[in-house]
């Protein structure tokens, strides 16, 4: 569509490797200026460190960037603002208990002269900075008050208000125009309804209309479809397509996405390993877990699940679809709005959390205390039974450590995942909700980790998994289930799906 324009943006052969290993391949891709250009792959495909690199948080081993026909090479975010390239992530970075104003123009504070050489904030200028970026991003000025503390404000409204504080930092004109010329958004919609997303994507266009161009980073293809002018698709590092996303059928992408036609290739029997097959499992099989249209605070909006005793039940979902929320509001830990919940386990329910770092494990203390931490744990231990203890699930497990006695800190990331599966396999629980349990961590660990929820599904423990990695949904669960901002389908056996089949479902 924009091909016979001059691009605003021409990245060639760009590459960029940590260490021994790349992440960007021979790279290039062209953005024409008021255009909306999506970028589109897996995890780990290498969409984020390009756009770090265009923003000036990195910088590329080769290749080459023009932006407007110059060479573009920031060695800074700020280096990248000032030439006109703004970011609005995909985390929420408005602070809640500043008002609007405060929070568009934080970093960029309009200053006034006053004695001594010192200076303070110009109010008046602030505001008017404010009330610019805003009337650029809401068709409605009143939609979003400036004196409004952002935290009072709807989850599509904070997003309104980040892309004004982006384009704040690009500069506005004195006739309150763009000055930034690319803005890269990443999964702006993935916590936004359908409503909202739509809603989005009109102030979008409206911007492109005034000569902004859009890199968006995106899961849904629904979204490319109905609003990108050109998409790009990157596939371990490298680009694997590109084209006019309304003239090229989604599994055509998806293909060039996964490598891999869509098909049942990977549910046939010699490729595929599931962790006990439905066949095996005895009919009528023991329910341990039973929700009932429950919701929470923002996410999820209504889900509902039936978990057996010794099955595997897989929540395929995007980022913000409310997978992490839904795993926490059965767990008890976050409040539920509406709904009902019902545990017909004896031995309680546990929850190895995505975040072990900083939720999952006490990084600063010894594997044989992490592992002891629990409230149904003696209150005071003799050290011999701590350290015997720790020694017990370093073979059980197979933890790779210097001793019980090591730092959980010190541990690798596969082996800082055993321990919070120890911790919880020492607790007994007969229901376990497990987050993202092979998140950076490498390969074979990963396939320790998946091994051992098999092991545990087949021993009789009920188990929800979710994991961004849909492949290891597809290979290890029974049955999986689709959350789709914020609402949970019926789940289907793991194996009427594939990972291609599956990722079409939740991008859609």
């Amino acid at each position: 569509m924009g091909g016979e324009r001059a691009p605003l943006l021409e990245v060639t052969g760009l590459a960029k490797a940590f260490g021994p290993n790349p992440v960007l391949r021979d790279v290039s891709l062209r953005v024409a200026p008021a255009s909306l250009h999506a970028l589109l792959g897996e995890n780990g495909a290498g969409k984020s460190t390009l756009a770090r690199v265009l923003l000036g948080m990195e910088r590329a081993d080769a290749g080459a960037i023009l932006l407007g026909g110059a060479r573009y090479a920031p060695a800074s975010a700020e280096e990248a603002r000032r030439a006109g390239v703004v970011l609005v992530p995909q985390e929420r970075t408005l602070c809640a208990h500043l008002t609007v104003v405060d929070n568009v123009v934080l970093g960029i504070e309009p200053l006034a002269r006053a004695r001594l050489g010192l200076g303070i904030r110009d109010r008046s200028r602030a505001r008017a900075v404010a009330r610019a970026a805003i009337a650029l991003v809401t068709a409605d000025p009143g939609r979003v008050p400036l004196d409004a503390r952002a935290g009072e404000l709807g989850v599509a409204d904070q997003q309104l208000v980040e892309i004004a504080r982006a384009l704040a930092q690009g500069g506005l004109r004195e006739d309150g125009r763009l000055a930034a010329r690319l803005l890269v958004l990443d999964e702006p919609t993935s916590s936004l309804g359908q409503s909202d997303a739509a809603r989005l994507f009109e102030r979008v266009g409206a911007l492109r209309g005034a000569g902004l161009a859009v890199l968006l980073v995106t899961h849904f293809l629904s979204d490319v479809r109905a609003h990108a002018d050109r998409y790009t698709v990157l596939r371990d590092g490298r680009v694997a397509g590109e084209g006019d996303p309304r003239e090229i059928e989604p599994a055509q992408i998806v293909r060039e996405m996964l490598g891999r036609a869509l098909d049942n290739a990977r549910a046939s029997a010699d490729t595929r390993v599931t962790a006990v097959s439905e066949a095996a499992r005895p009919d009528g099989g023991e329910v341990v877990l039973e929700a009932e249209g429950i919701s929470g605070v923002k996410r999820p909006k209504r889900a509902s699940l039936r978990l057996r005793r010794g099955e595997i039940l897989g929540i395929a979902g995007l980022v913000g679809s409310g997978r992490t929320e839904l795993l926490r509001i059965l767990a008890g830990l976050d409040p539920r709005r509406g709904g009902t919940v019902a545990l017909r386990a004896p031995r309680g329910i546990g929850l190895l959390s995505e975040d072990r770092g900083g939720e999952g494990l006490m990084l600063g203390r010894s594997l044989a205390e992490n592992v002891w931490l629990s409230p149904r744990a003696p209150r005071f231990a003799r050290p011999r039974s701590l350290l015997s203890e720790g020694a017990r699930w370093i073979e059980k497990l197979a933890i790779r450590a210097r001793g019980p006695e090591q730092r959980a800190g010190e541990l690798s990331g596969g082996n800082q995942q055993k321990v919070q599966i120890a911790r919880l396999l020492r607790e007994d629980f007969d229901v376990l909700l497990v987050d993202e349990p092979t998140r950076g961590i490498d390969v074979a660990s990963k396939a320790q980790v998946l091994a051992l929820l098999r092991d545990l599904a087949r021993a009789g423990k009920a188990i929800v998994l979710v994991s961004s990695q849909l492949d290891e949904l597809v290979t290890t669960c029974d049955r999986i289930a689709v959350l789709r901002r914020g609402t949970l389908d019926p789940p289907r056996p793991a194996s009427s799906w594939t990972e291609a089949s599956l990722l079409l479902e939740v991008s859609s």
